[in-house]
């Protein structure tokens, strides 16, 4: 373990309004990685579920 250090200076973080937070930024920008990883989902499920359902007709024709 590390030693417990004084030297060191603490970092407060200050909170987010969720306003700030969800507002439709571009650039390189923590809300555009949060919206990135949104969408990157929402195209993962759609993906499954498409696959999902056309396996299930196929198999049942």
């Amino acid at each position: 373990m590390a030693p417990n250090n004084d030297l060191q200076p603490k970092a407060l973080a200050e909170p987010i309004d969720p306003i700030e937070l969800n507002a439709w930024k571009r650039g390189i920008t923590p809300q555009a990685e949060i919206w990135n990883g949104r969408l990157a989902m929402l195209g993962l499920s759609i993906g499954m579920a498409t696959l999902l359902i056309v396996r299930m007709f196929n198999n049942a024709a």
